[in-house]
């Protein structure tokens, strides 16, 4: 078992920037690939951004340029750094990983709303 803590979510005016924090606790020496997603209200969730193991990062066309995602293998955590914010951005943003056996799983989620 994962466990996954999100922190850093909150409202920002648009321009605006913020960074998430996603740690995991539990058996997280199998961690392999690690991302963030967001769901908007009425939408699905989708995919912002991920990074695997070796460092390999992929990013929705959406964020591209504005946002940038790393880890930290030591402390088992990954980040999020969210830049030039708008308000297209709004949603509840949810930490996400995967094993080397294959289970995924989902941090609570984080809310992060950009409005003036």
């Amino acid at each position: 078992q994962v466990q996954l803590v999100e922190s850093g979510g909150g409202l920002v005016q648009p321009g605006g920037s913020l960074r998430l924090s996603c740690a995991a606790s539990g058996s997280s020496t199998s961690i392999n690939a690690m991302g963030w997603y967001r769901q908007a209200p009425g939408k699905q969730r989708e995919l912002v951004a991920a990074i695997t193991s070796s460092g390999s990062t992929n990013y929705a066309d959406s964020v591209k340029g504005r946002f940038t995602i790393s880890r930290d293998n030591a402390k088992n955590t990954v980040y999020l750094q969210m830049n030039s914010l708008k308000p297209a951005d709004t949603a509840v943003y949810y930490c996400s990983i995967a094993t080397i056996f294959g289970s995924a799983y989902w941090g609570q989620g984080t809310q992060v709303t950009v409005s003036s």
